[in-house]
């Protein structure tokens, strides 16, 4: 028995279903956003999990749209079949099954199909202007998003399409390799960041104008932009991952501000971006994350993040990035590692709402926390794969399932496998 076994006892709820979530719902309370984490991006229950918890924030508790780990152009064609728009799919399954950015499986699956499906529904009841949105948050739709913004302006606003091409023309020797890009800078420092940044604050302009019809292409236009901060970032010594963080954290800010003050978000993300940083020890390498960007921004009363954890089972996971799809067995939890204490103590599958006066030591102590990129080799465990973790800091929840399986991809069509800098390995 785990020294933690009174504390985890007196914390857990089993989880059998969807009505279990009554107590993190009272803590939500008034909340605009709230964060849904995962351990890794290829297991079902946490993407089950998360999406039964998200049902009820939207049908209960008013939640505008959930914005996810994901390119916008993407999830804005989601976005469209889940609200019903004209010329979108009648099924998301099509929407998400166009998804061609490796790991595909991320949200091409059928789990967020499900969601997605169980979404259109409760839309296709609602007003127009009261349907929940899907929307990503991600930076690395570098070339598909400029090629949103020119389709836009040409049919919207001709006059500004010099500044489109100008910034295209400007990538274009690069053959959409963000890596030739990155390499580039190294030479020409400042790299295409005149043409974006002019391109960039055009769309603002002209979005501020008009916030509704031209806010997609001002967003696209701040993907760019984003990403070319990002990718000469990878090359220029400064962190990557900050500059990807902090583009989600700006974007989500700016949904906000779109669908409207009363507005409220629910973000889908890995724990290593929802979860608090400081909380970790990511930042002791000076990385900040979306979950402590939120926090700073919004106050932590406003935001309510969700970690989610499991011992061993299995996971849809990448052998090198590009790979093809594979399950992949997760060993059992490091031995010392909070994955290790809770299978000792907790229910195989508990929801945690931690106190918010006189924290247990299991919420105050530092204890290994397993995070699964999307490359994800297992037998390097011993050295790997944990990040260092004060848990009632870094969460204010934990959703718990201690043997979990392997998420059910889609078959998609081509993948485009260029490789990012990630965090661990692919999150």
């Amino acid at each position: 028995m785990s020294r933690y076994g009174d504390e985890v006892a007196a914390m857990a709820v089993p989880l059998r279903d969807a009505g279990d979530f009554d107590v993190l719902l009272d803590r939500v309370g008034d909340a605009r956003v709230v964060m849904l984490g995962e351990a890794s991006h290829g297991t079902h229950e946490f993407y089950r999990w998360r999406a039964e918890l998200t049902r009820r924030l939207i049908a209960e508790r008013g939640f505008s749209f959930v914005a996810v780990e994901g390119d916008w152009p993407a999830c804005d064609r989601v976005d469209r079949a889940v609200r019903g728009l004209p010329g979108a799919p009648g099924d998301p399954r099509a929407a998400l099954a166009a998804f061609d950015r490796w790991p595909t499986w991320m949200w091409a699956n059928e789990e967020v199909v499900d969601f997605c499906r169980w979404l259109r529904a409760h839309n296709a009841a609602l007003a127009a202007e009261e349907r929940v949105a899907f929307h990503g948050l991600d930076v690395y739709s570098l070339w598909e998003s400029l090629r949103e913004v020119l389709t836009h302006l040409r049919e919207h606003d001709p006059d500004e399409v010099p500044a489109a091409l100008a910034a295209y023309r400007c990538f274009e020797p690069h053959g959409e390799d963000p890596r030739e890009y990155a390499i580039s800078t190294r030479f020409v420092p400042q790299g295409c960041e005149n043409e974006v940044v002019d391109l960039l604050v055009r769309l603002r302009r002209h979005a501020a104008a008009d916030g509704t019809g031209r806010f997609g292409a001002w967003q696209n236009a701040e993907v760019v932009a984003g990403a070319e901060r990002y990718y000469r970032a990878v090359v220029g010594g400064q962190s990557s991952w900050n500059v990807r963080d902090r583009h989600m954290d700006e974007t989500l800010a700016r949904l906000l501000d779109h669908h409207g003050p009363a507005s409220k978000a629910v973000v889908w993300a890995h724990n290593t971006h929802i979860g608090d940083a400081r909380a970790t020890d990511m930042s002791v390498s000076g990385l900040v994350n979306l979950g402590q960007l939120a926090r700073e921004r919004h106050g932590p009363d406003q935001v309510v993040l969700v970690g989610f954890g499991t011992h061993h089972g299995t996971v849809i996971a990448g052998e090198a990035w590009g790979a093809s799809t594979r399950q992949v067995a997760v060993p059992p939890a490091r031995p010392g590692s909070l994955e290790d204490a809770l299978h000792r103590t907790a229910p195989a599958e508990a929801l945690f709402v931690f106190p918010r006066d006189d924290p247990p030591d299991l919420l105050t102590a530092v204890l290994p926390h397993r995070a699964i990129g999307v490359v994800y080799h297992p037998e390097r465990e011993r050295w790997g794969n944990y990040v260092s973790t004060v848990l009632g800091e870094r969460y204010d929840a934990f959703l718990w399932f201690d043997e979990s399986t392997a998420l059910r991809p889609l078959p998609t069509r081509r993948v485009d496998a260029v490789e990012p800098e990630t965090y661990p390995s692919g999150v």
